[in-house]
């Protein structure tokens, strides 16, 4: 099946993935923060995974109301079998290309 899906949105579903049951916006735009370097918005994870979401990719409940945030709920977010689909094609489609490259150019010269 053919599961097509950006580069940004591959990276919130690898972590989503990654935090299994404990993934909502604000974790997920720090994980990508800390572990990539990479500065992202919370408006843009969470449009991320809203369009994941409208694809079946992942799934979302509203979890618990915690006292660190005065009783609001946080949406959690799981990947659903449709979206571990999607991340191996992802996976594979980067594999073949890096496997296009031949050696002697990765090769350092030092």
């Amino acid at each position: 099946m053919n599961h097509k899906i950006g580069e940004f949105e591959e990276i919130v579903l690898l972590f989503v993935a990654a935090q299994h049951e404990e993934a909502y916006g604000l974790s997920v735009t720090k994980a990508i923060e800390k572990e990539l370097g990479r500065s992202v918005t919370m408006s843009s994870v969470h449009t991320a995974l809203y369009r994941l979401e409208e694809k079946g990719l992942v799934e979302s409940k509203i979890g618990d109301a915690e006292g660190n945030r005065r009783g609001r709920r946080k949406r959690i977010f799981v990947i659903t079998a449709i979206g571990k689909e999607a991340l191996i094609e992802a996976r594979d489609a980067r594999m073949r290309v890096w496997d296009m490259i031949p050696d002697y150019v990765m090769k350092f010269s030092w």
